[in-house]
């Protein structure tokens, strides 16, 4: 006669061997937490997609050309040649490389200055909610709206030598027609106001929505305290916009480092490269000659990234040190 295992509360029968049961309370919470971490990954998985499509995969087709002698036979064949670094090294003895990071310097560097100077004016100008003040910041915001094709083109009809308004004004006070988009003097000069013009609402927006964020509190007690309108600024809205501040100017910094559409339709380069930065060299070498170089032009594509993360650890090490100060 067979007889039944006895099973206690706390232990199953397996092969002979008493195993500790699994509490119905244990095993609700294991499926719980099963439950919840399958529900995270579906939330994370079109986003981990999107990078791995849209950034992961880019980046490295991007490496990989620039360390393969890539020509339009080689595409079709897949058979690029492995060089190593050889692209790299053609591009920085490039006699083009000095004055294209020269000028992708000067191009960042002094459009974020006064993109972020003049923002920051006005964020503190529309700060006061004044009597038609929304209406003025919405127009303002009417650069940053537009797409950057209709913006640079209009701004090469305005810089025009024969017929732009800019040399038509310049003209009532006697002044002769200026070649902004032709002169090796002027051609880095307009893209870079055009640049300018187009990254002053960017700047507008972030450091008013900042300055909407400090307590009114805080400047009724340094008004208490006899500070005046510069003292306030200096030591109160300051110190306490640094977060923003800085993101500000480290976003600035990637957006303009990578701006390709304002120089390319307004001056392409030229003339003779005196307003090449990296992202118009990289395009010319990849895609603007008659014969593609797409090793060299990935090369100074990577450059340029990596040109964009000295910045940003530039700005992590002044942050952390600002922070433990």
């Amino acid at each position: 006669m067979v007889t039944k295992e006895k099973n206690t509360p706390m232990s199953l029968r397996r092969g002979g061997a008493a195993v500790p049961a699994v509490p119905p309370r244990l095993r609700r919470l294991r499926r719980l937490r099963h439950s919840r971490r399958l529900i995270a990954w579906t939330f994370l998985a079109p986003a981990v997609i999107y990078l791995v499509v849209f950034f992961a995969y880019p980046m490295y087709r991007n490496l990989d050309l620039s360390l393969r002698n890539y020509t339009v036979e080689a595409f079709v064949q897949g058979n690029a040649a492995f060089t190593g670094w050889a692209n790299y090294s053609a591009v920085i003895h490039n006699p083009t490389f000095v004055p294209a990071l020269y000028h992708t310097l000067i191009f960042t560097v002094v459009s974020i200055a006064f993109q972020f100077t003049i923002g920051f004016g006005l964020a503190v100008f529309f700060a006061k909610n004044f009597r038609l003040s929304r209406v003025l910041r919405a127009l303002f915001l009417v650069p940053w709206l537009l797409p950057l094709i209709v913006s640079a083109s209009t701004w090469s009809w305005m810089l025009n030598t024969n017929f732009g308004v800019v040399n038509s004004a310049l003209g009532w006070f006697g002044i002769n027609p200026v070649d902004w988009l032709t002169a090796p003097v002027w051609a880095l000069v307009s893209v870079i106001i055009a640049n300018i013009w187009i990254g002053i609402p960017f700047n507008l927006v972030l450091l008013y929505s900042g300055l909407q964020s400090i307590p009114q509190d805080i400047y009724e007690a340094a008004m208490l305290d006899g500070a005046g309108g510069t003292q306030r600024f200096w030591r109160v809205t300051v110190p306490l916009l640094k977060p923003v501040i800085g993101i500000t100017l480290l976003l600035g910094f990637i957006y303009t480092l990578r701006v390709f559409d304002i120089i390319w339709i307004m001056t392409k380069g030229g003339p003779d490269n005196t307003s090449t930065t990296f992202s118009t060299w990289s395009y010319q070498l990849s895609f603007g000659n008659l014969v593609p170089q797409f090793g060299p032009g990935a090369a100074v594509a990577n450059l340029l990234i990596v040109l964009t993360l000295i910045f940003a650890f530039i700005y992590l090490a002044v942050r952390r040190r600002l922070d433990t100060a």
